[in-house]
């Protein structure tokens, strides 16, 4: 029988406590690649979640949380000394601030016999903080002819810091990507004044297909080596921007998916999709975020509530 082609998302989970304007403060379960693992799960792919947790009441909230949105965990989460956490604080204008406190590192790879991963997607404290960043880079290394590899960079200097080291391991971690995705914020704090198209420029020359950039109500850019197109952010009344770029990434994975962009030679698909397709996507991503931001919290949409089957 042949293997399922499968999402496989590789990275952090931990818990969000959010503090809000009014000072009320509440637990959720979060991490950047958690969120989007549940995203790709909620728009209907088959999603699998390499992770790291505590054995502890949080631990088990989040895998309980991975559980009930269908997210398969791929190995024994449970290696860590107790479970990160995240405080995140929302202004008044719904955007949050972090501070964290966490470790990182990347358990044994094990998925059923019966799956096999047609994208792989990576990024944020997953791809950045050792020691676990060191074995998310083996392991993509080593599936990347395979699979589509997606990178969300989702900087956190906050736990990183803006080293010269730093910016050494994001440009690493971009060379084994398909797909790189990231904010103009995350472009500015990395390459500070240079611009977007010309740090786009530079990571399509190391060897992606395409480079996404968010820029909040802007709306979303899709950068590729015979142009660049572009979609506005549909207006929302934004409650908090808590997971909204988390949702980004998984429409960008679904879009592309569905129009075939997965296992080998996945890159040469995205390079070669045309604008039309390449403004479909990012539609979507742009759609899906909005409602992400309508809403308290890391919630991403279900395919439903984007009006598709």
């Amino acid at each position: 029988m042949l293997a399922k082609p499968v999402v496989l998302v590789v990275g952090e989970a931990l818990v969000d406590a959010v503090r809000r304007p009014d000072g009320v403060t509440e637990e959720h379960p979060g991490g950047s690649c958690a969120n989007a693992a549940v995203g790709l799960a909620r728009l209907g792919q088959e999603v699998w979640f390499a992770t790291a947790l505590g054995d502890d009441a949080r631990g088990r909230a989040v895998a309980g949380h991975l559980a009930a949105n269908h997210v398969g965990l791929a190995g024994d989460p449970y290696v860590l000394a107790r479970t990160s956490t995240a405080l995140a604080t929302v202004g008044s204008d719904g955007a949050a601030t972090y501070a964290f406190d966490l470790e990182w590192r990347l358990p044994p790879l094990d998925v059923p016999d019966e799956v096999d991963p047609a994208v792989v997607v990576y990024g944020s404290l997953g791809a950045a903080l050792a020691p676990g960043a060191e074995g998310v880079a083996r392991l993509v290394e080593s599936l990347r002819e395979r699979v589509l590899t997606v990178l969300d960079l989702n900087v956190r200097p906050a736990v990183t810091g803006l080293g010269p080291e730093v910016v050494a391991r994001a440009e690493q971690m971009a060379s084994l990507a398909d797909v790189v995705k990231a904010s103009d914020e995350d472009v500015e704090a990395l390459w500070p004044g240079r611009d977007r198209g010309d740090v786009a420029s530079q990571l399509l020359a190391a060897g992606s297909s395409a480079v996404v950039v968010t820029r909040a109500a802007a709306g979303v850019q899709w950068f590729a080596r015979d142009g660049v197109v572009e979609v506005p952010a549909p207006e929302v009344a934004v409650v908090d921007t808590i997971g909204a770029g988390d949702t980004v990434t998984a429409a960008l994975v679904d879009g592309l998916w569905r129009l075939g962009a997965r296992g080998p030679g996945a890159g040469e698909r995205v390079r070669d999709l045309d604008p039309a397709d390449r403004v479909g996507v990012i539609r979507l991503a742009a759609r899906a975020a909005a409602v992400t931001v309508s809403r308290a919290g890391a919630d991403p949409p279900w395919r439903r509530e984007l009006g598709q089957s």
